[in-house]
């Protein structure tokens, strides 16, 4: 449970001003004691001399009481240092009860398996080969030296994790990297270098038309992936859903929207600042990543394809899911990624998709006619109204009547209750109908309009086997929580633009922090007390696999997030959040014996986190300490934070240093 941070450091390395030192924050040596007792044998015993029987007797207990008082004076001195170790580095932060610490550390070490342990004795993790630069585990991934890829074969689509393809090295940013701009400048322009597009692709044409290059930026003010711009697009789409315009999305309950192939972000840059969170998903590529130029701009994205599996987010979360030029076949495979769409689709949401193969045009043709009467019969089938056609965009409502499935000779069946579940991790994709016996089977416009839906009733939490109560006390903590963050931290974050606990934020440019990922979100406590301080951030908030599922909860208050497993990598490039937090999700991952250690998770960390980004973790007070041992071997700048509370609880504060790579 969330509790008030006491303002108190210990680790060292950051001057008054709260810039960073690299010399004060050294790397850890502590004593390391592996504790291994070994079994003391005896001889045979003369049974023919008392004496000697009783002498070598006293002998042997002699030697046993000197060996345990050499353990004991090895313990202490080594508990001793590693006091000293930390009593050093700040005079801040008094730790109590060090020898249990220790032991607690040693247990805690053995507990994450031998790569956590053998991190105490190691150097510093290395850095990767300078080809990693845009590295995604679990795809695909195309080298720089690819002349020719069988767009047949799409390897990158498919998401494939193993051991292998973990990352055991600090990923460099590229040559000339810089830090994104701020907020919200950032999302009209970008750092050329920080993304990774060819001279090809510009000359093809394929990117100019949705932006222009300016020197060293790119800019995204002229965006014209429609024909009209993205203003008027989304215009037209609130019109041909019976809407004055897009500013009126809140009050049809459209709230969050799933974009498939979303470009470059802009439609959800756009609705963004009406007050609707769209998170784009597109398949890894290469170069040119609509994902990661996304997420450059600040904007939620992530790796996601409609494949073979579902996504891992859970049925009903989404209020529209919008495809334009997505590129999803989908009359193939007898509609199961339409199937797919309904899963997550809210009771009454909208299901617009742009293509050219509507135009009056091309649908003169025969096998495009065959393919739009295959999708519109099948729409019919899942009991989506056709609301509108107009030009090459197509707007369907899902069906709020839950009764109309059973009506349609052609329907798909409904999902038995063993395939009707909530937020598969990456389950195969299933060819019937989900969530009608949910309870959360609520039509949009029936459900409470935002921002009031973030803080949802008794009854809406009872859905969840949430208590009132509960809900409540975990939102105050988090609330307090933020707060003490920001004023721990705004000397830091806020390098430019300094101000004193109490005062308002400082005016634009706003803080760097922009993409915010919480590893272990629970209620999305954490995104709603950051909303609430007013803070101009969004949160990808994670639900981990080990974890109780709360993500259908986080969709319902009109937040966005995913299941994950953090044994695995995220599907995200790197050096795309400005900051990471996890609360207790060291203490989660601990009870998942030999499944991962510490070093993989943080190794994963660091590849999706930006130079100069942040980490914060609150967990037990031995992990914390491994954690701080293992940040450092990452040449994080790390410190302890002591926290104001009764319980065995500390925080870890990290920043990842900007390493620039070397010129050949």
């Amino acid at each position: 449970m969330s509790r008030p941070l006491y303002r108190g450091f210990s680790g060292g390395g950051r001057s008054s001003s709260g810039s960073l030192s690299s010399s004060g924050l050294g790397p850890f040596d502590p004593v390391d004691e592996k504790g291994k007792v070994q079994d003391n044998g005896f001889g045979h015993e003369l049974s023919s001399i008392a004496g000697i029987r009783k002498m070598r007797k006293d002998f042997a207990i002699f030697l046993f009481k000197l060996g345990i008082a050499v353990i004991m004076i090895i313990a202490l001195a080594s508990s001793l240092s590693w006091a000293i170790s930390i009593s050093t580095s700040s005079k801040v932060t008094t730790y109590h009860g060090y020898r249990r610490l220790q032991e607690q550390l040693i247990a805690d070490l053995l507990d994450f398996g031998e790569p956590s342990l053998g991190i105490s004795k190691s150097k510093e993790v290395e850095f990767c080969a300078p080809q990693s630069e845009n590295y995604v585990p679990c795809y695909y991934n195309i080298s720089e030296s690819a002349d020719l890829i069988d767009t047949e074969v799409n390897f990158q689509q498919e998401r494939a994790c193993s051991r292998d393809s973990a990352v055991n090295c600090l990923i460099l940013p590229p040559r000339n990297y810089r830090i994104p701009l701020r907020w919200p400048s950032g999302k009209d322009f970008i750092w050329k270098e920080n993304v990774k597009i060819t001279g090809q692709e510009f000359s093809s044409g394929s990117l100019t038309k949705r932006m222009m290059v300016e020197e060293e930026q790119i800019s995204f003010r002229s965006d014209s992936l429609m024909v009209d711009g993205v203003e008027d697009y989304s215009h037209q789409i609130a019109e041909m859903i019976g809407l004055r315009n897009e500013s009126n999305f809140n009050e049809a309950g459209v709230r969050t929207v799933l974009d498939i192939g979303c470009g470059f972000g802009s439609f959800g840059a756009h609705l963004f600042s009406r007050q609707v969170l769209t998170m784009c998903i597109a398949d890894y590529e290469g170069s040119g990543s609509q994902v990661q130029l996304t997420l450059e701009r600040g904007m939620p994205a992530m790796i996601s394809s409609f494949t073979k599996t579902q996504l891992p987010y859970p049925y009903l979360s989404f209020d529209m899911i919008h495809c334009a030029r997505c590129e999803v076949q989908w009359d193939k495979n007898d509609g199961i990624f339409l199937v797919e769409v309904d899963r997550l689709l809210r009771p009454g949401g909208y299901f617009v998709w742009t293509s050219p193969l509507n135009t009056h045009r091309l649908l003169r043709e025969k096998e495009n006619q065959k393919k739009w009467l295959a999708i519109k019969d099948f729409t019919e089938s899942i009991c989506w109204e056709l609301l509108s056609q107009q030009e090459d965009t197509v707007v369907w409502k899902k069906t709020s009547n839950k009764k109309c499935y059973s009506s349609k000779k052609k329907s798909p069946q409904i999902c038995g209750r063993n395939h009707d579940i909530e937020a598969p991790y990456y389950q195969p994709l299933n060819p019937c109908i989900a969530g009608t016996r949910s309870q959360r089977w609520v039509p949009i416009e029936s459900r409470t309009p935002w921002p009031l839906q973030s803080r949802p009733n008794c009854t809406e939490l009872n859905v969840h086997g949430v208590r009132l109560e509960d809900f409540m006390e975990d939102s105050s903590n988090w609330n307090l929580v933020v707060r003490n963050y920001w004023t721990l931290l705004s000397p830091l974050i806020f390098s430019d633009h300094p101000k004193r606990p109490g005062d308002e934020d400082p005016q634009p440019p706003f803080n760097m922090l922009r993409n915010v990922l919480d590893m272990n979100s629970r209620f999305g406590g954490f995104n709603a007390a950051l909303l609430d301080a007013g803070k101009s951030v969004w949160v990808m908030n994670v639900v981990p696999t080990s974890s109780p599922n709360y993500l259908p909860l986080i969709f319902d208050r009109g937040f966005i997030g995913l299941q994950h497993d953090w044994c695995e990598a995220f599907p995200s490039y790197p050096r795309t959040y400005d900051m990471v937090h996890a609360e207790g999700l060291l203490s989660l991952e601990k009870h998942r014996k030999g499944k991962c250690s510490i070093l993989d998770i943080f190794l994963e960390v660091d590849r999706i986190l930006r130079p100069e980004g942040w980490i914060i973790v609150r967990d037990t007070a031995s992990l914390i300490e491994l954690g701080r041992l293992v940040g450092t071997k990452l040449k994080w700048d790390a410190r302890v934070v002591e926290l104001d509370t009764s319980t065995d609880e500390k925080l870890l504060v990290c920043q990842k240093p900007f390493f620039k790579k070397q010129q050949p």
